[in-house]
Protein backbone atom coordinates (compact mmCIF):
# COMPACT_ATOMS: atom_id res chain seq x y z
CA UNK A 1 0.00 0.00 0.00
CA UNK A 2 1.37 3.15 -1.13
CA UNK A 3 1.97 6.30 1.15
CA UNK A 4 -0.13 9.37 0.60
CA UNK A 5 2.96 12.17 0.69
CA UNK A 6 2.48 15.27 2.51
CA UNK A 7 2.31 18.81 0.96
CA UNK A 8 3.76 20.75 3.94
CA UNK A 9 6.48 19.65 6.06
CA UNK A 10 9.21 20.99 8.30
CA UNK A 11 13.16 21.64 6.92
CA UNK A 12 16.16 21.99 8.19
CA UNK A 13 18.45 24.95 7.42
CA UNK A 14 21.75 25.90 7.71
CA UNK A 15 23.48 28.14 9.08
CA UNK A 16 26.25 30.01 7.69
CA UNK A 17 29.44 31.84 9.29
CA UNK A 18 31.23 34.81 7.29
CA UNK A 19 33.39 37.75 8.64
CA UNK A 20 30.59 39.96 8.16
CA UNK A 21 28.10 38.35 10.00
CA UNK A 22 26.43 39.51 13.70
CA UNK A 23 28.06 37.90 16.34
CA UNK A 24 26.60 35.52 18.40
CA UNK A 25 22.88 36.07 19.82
CA UNK A 26 22.78 39.12 18.25
CA UNK A 27 22.39 37.83 14.75
CA UNK A 28 18.91 37.04 13.57
CA UNK A 29 20.41 34.03 12.37
CA UNK A 30 21.35 32.66 15.44
CA UNK A 31 18.35 33.52 17.33
CA UNK A 32 16.45 31.06 14.44
CA UNK A 33 18.51 28.59 14.83
CA UNK A 34 18.09 28.73 18.72
CA UNK A 35 14.17 28.95 18.61
CA UNK A 36 13.46 26.49 16.24
CA UNK A 37 16.26 23.96 17.91
CA UNK A 38 17.95 22.98 14.43
CA UNK A 39 19.52 19.87 15.05
CA UNK A 40 23.49 19.62 16.00
CA UNK A 41 23.24 23.44 16.20
CA UNK A 42 25.12 25.05 19.33
CA UNK A 43 25.34 28.98 19.90
CA UNK A 44 28.92 30.53 20.12
CA UNK A 45 28.70 33.69 21.81
CA UNK A 46 31.77 34.64 19.24
CA UNK A 47 31.17 33.01 16.41
CA UNK A 48 29.63 35.65 13.41
CA UNK A 49 26.27 34.10 12.23
CA UNK A 50 25.50 35.42 8.40
CA UNK A 51 23.26 33.59 6.44
CA UNK A 52 20.35 31.13 6.73
CA UNK A 53 20.17 29.22 3.71
CA UNK A 54 16.30 27.34 2.86
CA UNK A 55 16.35 25.20 -0.24
CA UNK A 56 18.31 22.83 -2.59
CA UNK A 57 21.39 24.45 -3.58
CA UNK A 58 24.56 21.83 -3.50
CA UNK A 59 26.73 23.67 -1.41
CA UNK A 60 24.35 23.43 1.88
CA UNK A 61 21.60 22.14 1.16
CA UNK A 62 18.23 21.55 3.66
CA UNK A 63 17.35 18.05 5.39
CA UNK A 64 14.32 16.80 5.72
CA UNK A 65 13.43 17.36 9.53
CA UNK A 66 11.45 13.64 10.05
CA UNK A 67 14.88 12.10 8.19
CA UNK A 68 17.83 14.63 8.75
CA UNK A 69 19.78 11.77 6.37
CA UNK A 70 17.80 12.78 3.28
CA UNK A 71 18.25 16.69 1.63
CA UNK A 72 15.31 18.22 0.25
CA UNK A 73 16.54 17.82 -3.11
CA UNK A 74 16.55 13.87 -3.64
CA UNK A 75 12.96 13.65 -1.36
CA UNK A 76 10.98 16.24 -4.57
CA UNK A 77 12.81 13.65 -6.93
CA UNK A 78 11.62 11.30 -5.60
CA UNK A 79 7.80 13.35 -5.23
CA UNK A 80 8.20 15.53 -8.34
CA UNK A 81 4.07 16.13 -7.77
CA UNK A 82 5.35 18.58 -4.76
CA UNK A 83 7.66 20.69 -7.29
CA UNK A 84 4.24 20.30 -10.44
CA UNK A 85 4.18 20.26 -13.51
CA UNK A 86 4.55 23.52 -15.30
CA UNK A 87 7.90 24.07 -12.57
CA UNK A 88 9.46 21.15 -13.96
CA UNK A 89 8.98 21.52 -17.37
CA UNK A 90 9.77 25.57 -17.10
CA UNK A 91 13.17 25.11 -14.93
CA UNK A 92 14.07 21.85 -16.65
CA UNK A 93 17.86 23.03 -17.47
CA UNK A 94 17.99 24.00 -13.96
CA UNK A 95 17.65 20.57 -12.45
CA UNK A 96 14.08 20.54 -11.34
CA UNK A 97 13.26 17.13 -12.74
CA UNK A 98 16.37 15.82 -10.22
CA UNK A 99 14.38 17.76 -6.90
CA UNK A 100 16.10 21.54 -7.14
CA UNK A 101 14.29 24.44 -6.72
CA UNK A 102 14.63 27.79 -9.11
CA UNK A 103 15.42 29.99 -6.09
CA UNK A 104 17.54 29.81 -2.70
CA UNK A 105 15.90 31.50 0.06
CA UNK A 106 18.21 33.16 3.01
CA UNK A 107 18.30 35.35 6.12
CA UNK A 108 21.35 37.19 5.90
CA UNK A 109 22.22 39.28 9.64
CA UNK A 110 24.65 41.82 8.07
CA UNK A 111 27.24 43.30 10.81
CA UNK A 112 29.84 44.61 8.75
CA UNK A 113 29.81 45.40 4.87
CA UNK A 114 29.42 42.92 2.21
CA UNK A 115 32.12 43.16 -0.73
CA UNK A 116 31.03 45.59 -3.66
CA UNK A 117 30.20 43.11 -5.97
CA UNK A 118 27.37 42.11 -8.83
CA UNK A 119 26.03 38.84 -10.35
CA UNK A 120 26.09 37.45 -13.94
CA UNK A 121 23.50 36.62 -16.33
CA UNK A 122 23.17 33.29 -17.72
CA UNK A 123 25.92 33.40 -20.63
CA UNK A 124 28.28 34.88 -18.33
CA UNK A 125 27.74 32.64 -15.26
CA UNK A 126 28.03 29.48 -18.35
CA UNK A 127 31.45 31.09 -19.18
CA UNK A 128 32.67 31.39 -15.69
CA UNK A 129 32.02 28.78 -14.66
CA UNK A 130 33.66 27.09 -17.18
CA UNK A 131 36.93 28.85 -16.99
CA UNK A 132 36.99 29.21 -13.47
CA UNK A 133 35.16 26.18 -11.95
CA UNK A 134 36.54 26.67 -8.15
CA UNK A 135 35.79 30.14 -8.34
CA UNK A 136 32.35 30.28 -10.18
CA UNK A 137 30.94 26.99 -9.16
CA UNK A 138 27.60 26.85 -11.10
CA UNK A 139 26.43 27.94 -14.05
CA UNK A 140 23.02 30.26 -13.13
CA UNK A 141 22.49 33.63 -13.19
CA UNK A 142 21.97 34.88 -9.80
CA UNK A 143 19.34 37.78 -9.78
CA UNK A 144 18.18 38.62 -6.12
CA UNK A 145 15.63 40.64 -3.71
CA UNK A 146 16.27 41.91 -0.49
CA UNK A 147 13.28 42.17 2.18
CA UNK A 148 14.42 44.08 4.99
CA UNK A 149 13.42 42.69 8.78
CA UNK A 150 14.96 45.16 10.59
CA UNK A 151 16.41 48.70 9.63
CA UNK A 152 18.99 48.26 7.01
CA UNK A 153 21.03 50.00 4.41
CA UNK A 154 23.04 49.23 1.19
CA UNK A 155 24.86 50.58 -1.67
CA UNK A 156 22.46 49.45 -4.92
CA UNK A 157 23.01 50.71 -8.76
CA UNK A 158 25.15 53.98 -10.21
CA UNK A 159 24.41 57.08 -8.93
CA UNK A 160 22.33 59.52 -11.32
CA UNK A 161 25.15 60.88 -13.73
CA UNK A 162 24.87 64.73 -11.88
CA UNK A 163 25.00 63.73 -8.51
CA UNK A 164 28.44 61.76 -9.16
CA UNK A 165 29.76 64.74 -10.91
CA UNK A 166 29.10 66.96 -7.84
CA UNK A 167 30.41 64.79 -5.60
CA UNK A 168 33.76 64.96 -7.99
CA UNK A 169 33.50 68.63 -7.61
CA UNK A 170 33.08 68.79 -3.74
CA UNK A 171 34.91 65.80 -3.17
CA UNK A 172 39.16 66.99 -4.21
CA UNK A 173 40.36 63.61 -2.72
CA UNK A 174 37.85 61.30 -4.33
CA UNK A 175 38.64 63.18 -7.83
CA UNK A 176 42.55 63.37 -7.33
CA UNK A 177 42.19 59.26 -7.32
CA UNK A 178 41.07 60.04 -10.98
CA UNK A 179 42.94 60.55 -14.10
CA UNK A 180 42.33 64.25 -15.01
CA UNK A 181 40.93 63.41 -18.59
CA UNK A 182 38.63 60.88 -17.43
CA UNK A 183 37.09 62.78 -14.82
CA UNK A 184 36.57 66.30 -16.88
CA UNK A 185 35.06 63.93 -19.16
CA UNK A 186 32.55 62.70 -17.25
CA UNK A 187 32.08 66.15 -15.72
CA UNK A 188 30.43 67.63 -19.62
CA UNK A 189 28.57 64.31 -20.40
CA UNK A 190 26.78 63.84 -16.97
CA UNK A 191 24.73 66.84 -17.88
CA UNK A 192 23.49 64.70 -20.98
CA UNK A 193 19.61 64.38 -20.97
CA UNK A 194 19.96 60.58 -22.29
CA UNK A 195 21.82 58.75 -19.28
CA UNK A 196 21.24 55.68 -20.84
CA UNK A 197 22.81 56.63 -24.32
CA UNK A 198 26.01 54.44 -24.87
CA UNK A 199 28.31 57.99 -24.64
CA UNK A 200 27.04 58.20 -21.01
CA UNK A 201 27.33 54.76 -20.63
CA UNK A 202 30.70 54.95 -22.14
CA UNK A 203 31.77 57.34 -19.75
CA UNK A 204 30.67 55.62 -16.32
CA UNK A 205 32.06 52.74 -17.45
CA UNK A 206 35.23 54.84 -17.70
CA UNK A 207 34.78 56.29 -14.79
CA UNK A 208 33.99 53.43 -12.78
CA UNK A 209 37.37 51.24 -14.21
CA UNK A 210 39.62 53.98 -13.40
CA UNK A 211 38.39 54.12 -9.68
CA UNK A 212 38.26 50.38 -9.19
CA UNK A 213 41.86 49.94 -11.01
CA UNK A 214 43.23 52.62 -9.50
CA UNK A 215 46.61 51.77 -7.57
CA UNK A 216 47.05 51.95 -3.98
CA UNK A 217 49.93 54.90 -4.71
CA UNK A 218 47.23 57.03 -6.29
CA UNK A 219 44.69 56.87 -3.78
CA UNK A 220 45.72 55.53 -0.51
CA UNK A 221 46.96 58.68 0.99
CA UNK A 222 43.46 60.53 -0.66
CA UNK A 223 41.32 58.11 1.55
CA UNK A 224 42.88 59.12 4.49
CA UNK A 225 43.35 62.77 4.13
CA UNK A 226 39.18 62.53 3.53
CA UNK A 227 38.88 60.56 6.46
CA UNK A 228 41.23 63.46 8.87
CA UNK A 229 38.80 65.70 7.06
CA UNK A 230 35.40 64.04 7.50
CA UNK A 231 36.54 63.39 11.21
CA UNK A 232 37.58 66.71 12.17
CA UNK A 233 33.86 67.87 10.51
CA UNK A 234 35.08 69.56 7.25
CA UNK A 235 32.26 68.08 4.91
CA UNK A 236 30.58 70.18 2.29
CA UNK A 237 27.07 70.03 2.28
CA UNK A 238 26.81 67.82 -1.07
CA UNK A 239 29.20 65.19 1.07
CA UNK A 240 26.88 65.24 4.24
CA UNK A 241 24.59 62.44 3.51
CA UNK A 242 27.79 60.24 2.54
CA UNK A 243 29.88 60.88 5.34
CA UNK A 244 28.88 58.52 8.09
CA UNK A 245 28.80 56.23 5.61
CA UNK A 246 32.30 56.64 4.02
CA UNK A 247 33.68 56.55 8.02
CA UNK A 248 31.96 53.15 8.17
CA UNK A 249 33.07 51.80 5.45
CA UNK A 250 36.51 53.21 5.69
CA UNK A 251 36.54 51.65 9.77
CA UNK A 252 35.85 48.32 8.64
CA UNK A 253 37.91 48.04 5.68
CA UNK A 254 40.92 50.41 5.94
CA UNK A 255 42.73 52.17 2.73
CA UNK A 256 40.26 50.18 0.55
CA UNK A 257 39.59 51.53 -2.68
CA UNK A 258 35.71 50.12 -2.42
CA UNK A 259 35.36 53.39 0.48
CA UNK A 260 35.13 55.57 -3.01
CA UNK A 261 32.19 54.26 -3.82
CA UNK A 262 29.92 55.56 -1.42
CA UNK A 263 30.55 58.71 -4.51
CA UNK A 264 29.62 56.50 -7.51
CA UNK A 265 26.64 53.87 -6.36
CA UNK A 266 23.04 55.01 -4.41
CA UNK A 267 23.06 54.77 -0.77
CA UNK A 268 19.69 53.16 0.36
CA UNK A 269 18.28 53.54 3.67
CA UNK A 270 15.25 51.33 4.45
CA UNK A 271 12.40 50.10 6.77
CA UNK A 272 11.18 46.90 7.81
CA UNK A 273 8.86 45.81 4.62
CA UNK A 274 10.82 47.56 1.87
CA UNK A 275 12.91 45.78 -0.07
CA UNK A 276 15.18 45.99 -3.77
CA UNK A 277 15.69 44.16 -6.21
CA UNK A 278 18.89 43.42 -8.54
CA UNK A 279 19.03 42.22 -11.44
CA UNK A 280 22.25 40.54 -13.40
CA UNK A 281 25.29 43.37 -14.12
CA UNK A 282 23.89 45.77 -11.07
CA UNK A 283 26.52 46.65 -8.91
CA UNK A 284 25.92 46.63 -5.19
CA UNK A 285 27.00 46.25 -1.40
CA UNK A 286 24.81 45.58 1.63
CA UNK A 287 25.92 47.71 4.31
CA UNK A 288 24.03 46.37 7.69
CA UNK A 289 20.83 45.29 8.79
CA UNK A 290 18.36 41.99 8.55
CA UNK A 291 16.90 40.88 5.67
CA UNK A 292 15.06 37.96 3.64
CA UNK A 293 16.83 37.76 0.65
CA UNK A 294 15.52 35.56 -2.18
CA UNK A 295 17.39 34.37 -5.55
CA UNK A 296 17.76 32.27 -8.51
CA UNK A 297 19.15 29.25 -7.46
CA UNK A 298 23.23 30.21 -7.54
CA UNK A 299 26.31 31.14 -5.17
CA UNK A 300 28.11 32.87 -8.38
CA UNK A 301 29.33 36.37 -7.05
CA UNK A 302 31.80 38.69 -8.76
CA UNK A 303 33.69 41.13 -6.42
CA UNK A 304 35.93 43.66 -6.68
CA UNK A 305 35.96 45.72 -2.56
CA UNK A 306 35.64 46.21 0.54
CA UNK A 307 36.39 42.28 0.88
CA UNK A 308 39.33 40.02 1.77
CA UNK A 309 38.13 37.62 -0.81
CA UNK A 310 39.26 36.76 -4.16
CA UNK A 311 38.82 40.05 -6.09
CA UNK A 312 37.41 39.72 -9.92
CA UNK A 313 37.75 43.42 -10.96
CA UNK A 314 37.96 42.48 -14.73
CA UNK A 315 35.01 40.98 -15.27
CA UNK A 316 33.27 42.99 -12.76
CA UNK A 317 34.48 45.93 -14.66
CA UNK A 318 33.10 44.01 -18.11
CA UNK A 319 29.40 42.73 -16.80
CA UNK A 320 27.75 45.67 -15.46
CA UNK A 321 24.79 47.66 -17.16
CA UNK A 322 25.68 51.08 -16.60
CA UNK A 323 22.34 52.13 -15.95
CA UNK A 324 22.60 54.86 -14.10
CA UNK A 325 19.26 55.96 -12.19
CA UNK A 326 17.63 57.12 -8.51
CA UNK A 327 17.37 53.99 -6.02
CA UNK A 328 13.65 54.18 -6.82
CA UNK A 329 14.41 51.99 -9.79
CA UNK A 330 15.40 49.12 -7.22
CA UNK A 331 12.45 49.08 -5.01
CA UNK A 332 9.99 46.40 -5.28
CA UNK A 333 6.86 47.60 -3.73
CA UNK A 334 4.45 45.36 -2.29
CA UNK A 335 0.72 44.52 -3.57
CA UNK A 336 -2.30 42.47 -2.69
CA UNK A 337 -2.43 38.78 -2.55
CA UNK A 338 -5.61 37.50 -3.95
CA UNK A 339 -7.74 38.25 -1.44
CA UNK A 340 -5.55 37.86 1.14
CA UNK A 341 -6.24 40.53 4.24
CA UNK A 342 -3.04 39.74 6.04
CA UNK A 343 -0.63 39.19 3.06
CA UNK A 344 1.11 41.49 0.43
CA UNK A 345 2.99 40.06 -2.54
CA UNK A 346 6.45 41.01 -3.93
CA UNK A 347 7.07 40.04 -7.06
CA UNK A 348 10.06 40.85 -8.92
CA UNK A 349 10.41 41.19 -13.00
CA UNK A 350 11.84 37.74 -13.23
CA UNK A 351 10.01 33.53 -13.48
CA UNK A 352 12.47 32.32 -10.31
CA UNK A 353 10.54 33.40 -7.69
CA UNK A 354 8.10 35.91 -6.06
CA UNK A 355 8.10 36.47 -1.99
CA UNK A 356 4.69 36.61 0.41
CA UNK A 357 4.79 38.56 3.98
CA UNK A 358 1.90 37.03 5.66
CA UNK A 359 1.35 39.26 9.25
CA UNK A 360 -1.42 37.61 11.33
CA UNK A 361 -2.51 39.23 14.11
CA UNK A 362 -2.84 37.47 17.46
CA UNK A 363 -5.90 34.67 17.54
CA UNK A 364 -6.35 35.79 13.34
CA UNK A 365 -6.18 33.64 10.36
CA UNK A 366 -5.31 33.93 6.90
CA UNK A 367 -5.90 31.57 3.54
CA UNK A 368 -3.81 31.16 0.81
CA UNK A 369 -5.17 29.79 -2.07
CA UNK A 370 -3.29 26.70 -4.20
CA UNK A 371 -0.44 28.03 -5.87
CA UNK A 372 0.91 25.55 -9.03
CA UNK A 373 4.92 25.73 -7.85
CA UNK A 374 6.74 25.08 -4.72
CA UNK A 375 7.03 27.35 -1.56
CA UNK A 376 9.59 27.19 1.22
CA UNK A 377 8.03 29.83 4.34
CA UNK A 378 10.00 30.74 7.30
CA UNK A 379 8.32 32.32 10.97
CA UNK A 380 10.44 35.11 11.48
CA UNK A 381 7.41 36.11 14.41
CA UNK A 382 5.32 34.38 16.99
CA UNK A 383 3.93 31.13 16.82
CA UNK A 384 0.84 29.03 15.43
CA UNK A 385 -0.28 26.54 13.21
CA UNK A 386 -0.78 25.61 9.04
CA UNK A 387 -3.65 23.60 8.09
CA UNK A 388 -4.83 21.97 4.69
CA UNK A 389 -7.29 20.10 3.69
CA UNK A 390 -8.33 17.27 6.22
CA UNK A 391 -4.93 16.77 7.40
CA UNK A 392 -3.88 17.15 11.24
CA UNK A 393 -2.78 21.06 11.64
CA UNK A 394 0.83 21.35 11.42
CA UNK A 395 2.34 23.30 14.88
CA UNK A 396 5.06 26.22 13.69
CA UNK A 397 6.95 28.24 15.52
CA UNK A 398 9.50 31.13 15.45
CA UNK A 399 12.91 30.17 13.16
CA UNK A 400 11.09 27.07 11.53
CA UNK A 401 11.22 26.74 8.27
CA UNK A 402 8.56 24.38 6.00
CA UNK A 403 7.78 22.96 2.83
CA UNK A 404 4.75 23.56 1.00
CA UNK A 405 3.95 21.74 -2.13
CA UNK A 406 2.63 22.95 -5.15
CA UNK A 407 -1.40 23.07 -5.24
CA UNK A 408 -1.51 22.84 -1.45
CA UNK A 409 -3.87 25.29 -0.47
CA UNK A 410 -3.54 26.35 3.30
CA UNK A 411 -4.37 28.65 6.15
CA UNK A 412 -2.38 30.12 8.94
CA UNK A 413 -3.62 30.77 12.09
CA UNK A 414 -1.82 32.92 15.07
CA UNK A 415 -1.54 30.99 18.13
CA UNK A 416 -1.42 33.60 20.97
CA UNK A 417 -1.60 37.66 21.77
CA UNK A 418 1.68 38.33 19.34
CA UNK A 419 1.32 38.55 16.20
CA UNK A 420 2.68 35.18 13.67
CA UNK A 421 5.03 36.60 10.78
CA UNK A 422 5.70 34.47 7.89
CA UNK A 423 7.95 34.56 4.79
CA UNK A 424 7.23 32.34 1.87
CA UNK A 425 8.87 32.30 -1.51
CA UNK A 426 7.18 30.52 -4.04
CA UNK A 427 7.56 29.66 -7.69
CA UNK A 428 4.22 29.63 -9.87
CA UNK A 429 4.38 29.22 -13.41
CA UNK A 430 1.13 30.35 -15.77
CA UNK A 431 -0.09 28.96 -18.58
Amino acid sequence: MSTEVVPVFKIIPTTQKYDWGKIGSSSKVAQFAVSSKIPGFTLESHSSYAELWMGTHPSSPSHLLSDVNQTLASYLASHPELIGEKVISRFKDAGASEGNLPFLFKILAIGKALSIQTHPDKATAEKLHKEQPTVYKDANHKPEMAIAITPFTALCGFLPLPKIAAYLSSTPEFAASIPPSIAEKFIVISQSPNPSGPAEKAALKDLFAAVMTAQPALFANQLDKLVQRYTNGGETDTERDVKELVLTLYTQFPGDIGVFCAFVLNYVKMSPGEAIFLSAGEPHAYISGDIVETMATSDNVIRAGLTPKLRDVPNLIAGLTYEASEPSKHLVRPAPFHHAQHTVLYDPPIPEFSVLRVEVKGGDHEAHPPIEGPSVAIVTEGYGRITWGDADPLEIRKGEVFFIGAGAGLQFSSGGGDALNIYRAYVDVHG
